[in-house]
């Protein structure tokens, strides 16, 4: 199958395992994760329907955005405070935020661009001390410090779960959803009306998260390898 083909596939799935979930499948957000391939991965993928991609680099996320200004893009990677202005320049939503001092150079890098920058919280819900993420109990007060400053958003959490555990994953990710139902609990109004994403879910994990809530799931291998195997 071609990128185009795969993309649609994986879109047909998400779609049904939210249907199956009692969801409406536009419930579900498709981002593919594209940092494996160069532009013309990425244009085999909008012929395919994709408008949301995923970086985890600066050095990706700036070229390709701004040779695919027409679709959205997600930085998913980890932070490097000198790269902050150039991943505030180039993505639509950051994922991966879990220190205060980052969210403080990301607002300051967003009002220099004249735009309130959309951020998720990245969770180590697992606890695995391979992953990056703000501890669970500490996520409260990072996103309320991070939703008083003013040209920062926080949209919801993000986290990644145990790899290849099915029953781990669904550990974390039912983890993260009663988190997010806790912090939106204790926010004012305004900003709870917004915070409503859940960023979980990969190629190999994703239809464990679906039933779980999510709202963003990130797919690379199973989109842009012709190797992927289910």
């Amino acid at each position: 199958m071609s990128i185009a083909e795969r993309y649609q596939k994986v879109v047909a799935e998400v779609a049904e395992a939210a249907v199956a979930a009692g969801r409406a499948p536009e419930d579900v957000l498709l981002v593919a994760v594209s940092k494996t391939v160069g532009p013309e991965g990425v244009a085999e993928a909008i012929e395919g329907g994709a408008r949301d991609f995923g970086e985890n680099r600066p050095d990706q996320i700036v070229p390709k955005s701004a040779a695919f200004p027409e679709a959205r893009w997600h930085f998913i990677g980890n932070i490097q405070s000198r790269r902050i202005p150039e991943i505030v320049a180039s993505a639509t939503l950051i994922h991966s935020l879990y220190q205060r001092r980052h969210a403080e150079k990301i607002d300051r890098a967003a009002a220099e661009l004249s735009k309130v920058q959309d951020v998720l919280i990245e969770v180590n819900v697992s606890g695995e001390a391979s992953k990056s993420g703000v501890a669970p109990t500490d996520a409260p007060d990072l996103v309320r410090a991070v939703a008083a400053l003013p040209h920062v958003s926080v949209r919801g959490l993000m986290t990644m779960a145990p790899a290849g555990d099915a029953q781990a994953a669904r550990e974390a990710f039912a983890g993260l959803a009663e988190l997010a139902v806790q912090i939106r609990a204790q926010l004012p109004a305004e900003d709870a009306a917004v915070f409503t994403e859940l960023s979980m879910g990969m190629s190999d994990d994703w239809r464990e998260a679906v039933p779980l809530g999510a709202t963003i799931v990130r797919v690379g291998r199973a989109i842009f390898s012709e190797s992927y195997q289910e």
